[in-house]
């Protein structure tokens, strides 16, 4: 226990610090950390290039691309919030990090990880009226709409959040301060406490069914719904093109869920080394932001039109201030 506890009637005792305990016994793992920071470095530049250009092209001022914008800004926030101080807390040694910054920590990478998957929830929703009411599209899926339930999921999240968070306050940590984590993770900082933690345990399982469970069965049933409508088209060619507009979708799903789905599976069946859970809980928070400004941009024939028809407007515009500059 750290020197510095404060110490509440004789029986509740707050950490100043916690200590972030990382990998353990693993040779060069620096060279994972400078991976990672290659990772962010590209995360930034993908995402604030999709970012630039949704906002520069006019024609991509639509409800699908508010959805993407979301995605994209979520991702770099994700990011920025989490591999920064990683990289700080690993590669410089600095492993205490302060209470109150610890719970900070905590409610951004879990606000972030959250409107993520419930991004990729309105996705879906998209999708789901696009193939199953094209006729009713643009009157159902309209800016104000996305905007709302954008901004009911960004307000439920860090509600249900910021309670989850704030309830290890309530906590008395009269033990080891040593977090088996490489970020203030909720699960390991909660279970280093020396009173009931109960209430703590049911929050952590009401934020991983609203994060995880309640986002993947409703994505679950809307593809369903749309597989059952495009069963009823009865050409193959119009089925195919309808399909087409889903696979950058499904790729997302498939690249944010499956790993997180994988690791908890596997750690109810048998055990995984901290490490490898380290490792993988990681790359889940870290890929998916890299990949997604990648999969929208190379996999959207609009977006690549679009950043061809802004990159020749710039080429013209650029050649017109030579051309004035002559004379």
């Amino acid at each position: 226990l750290p020197k510095a506890a404060i110490i509440f009637n004789a029986t509740f005792i707050r950490p100043a610090k916690f200590y972030l305990n990382g990998f353990s016994n693993i040779p060069h793992v620096k060279y994972y950390y400078v991976f990672l920071c290659f990772v962010y470095i590209m995360t930034v530049v993908g995402n604030c290039f999709l970012l630039s250009v949704i906002y520069l092209v006019k024609t991509l001022h639509t409800p699908k691309y508010m959805i993407v914008f979301n995605l994209a800004f979520t991702d770099l926030c994700g990011s920025t919030t989490l591999i920064p101080k990683v990289l700080d807390t690993f590669l410089f040694d600095r492993r205490y990090i302060v209470y109150e910054a610890c719970l900070s920590y905590m409610f951004f990478v879990f606000i972030f990880a959250g409107m993520q998957s419930w991004t990729l929830v309105t996705m879906a929703y998209d999708r789901f009226i696009a193939i199953c009411f094209p006729l009713r599209y643009h009157s159902i899926v309209t800016k104000p709409a996305i905007a709302a339930m954008l901004l009911f999921c960004w307000f439920c999240l860090s509600s249900v959040i910021a309670v989850t968070v704030g309830l290890i306050n309530r906590l008395s940590f009269c033990g080891s301060v040593v977090v088996q984590s490489f970020y203030c993770d909720h699960s390991p900082v909660y279970r280093l406490a020396c009173n009931d933690t109960s209430i703590n345990n049911i929050m952590a399982w009401i934020v991983f069914i609203i994060i995880l469970c309640i986002p993947l069965i409703l994505i679950s049933l809307t593809y369903v719904s749309i597989s059952i409508a495009l069963a009823r088209i009865a050409s193959a060619e119009e089925r195919l093109k309808a399909m087409k507009t889903c696979t950058s979708h499904l790729m997302l799903v498939a690249i944010f869920f499956l790993p997180v789905v994988g690791t908890n599976i596997t750690a109810v069946v048998s055990y995984i080394h901290p490490n490898a859970r380290i490792i993988n809980s990681s790359l889940t928070h870290t890929i998916p932001a890299l990949l997604n400004p990648i999969i929208y941009s190379l996999k959207t024939e609009e977006v690549m039109n679009s950043i061809r028809k802004l990159f020749t407007e710039q080429c013209f515009l650029q050649s017109e201030i030579r051309y004035v500059n002559m004379f």
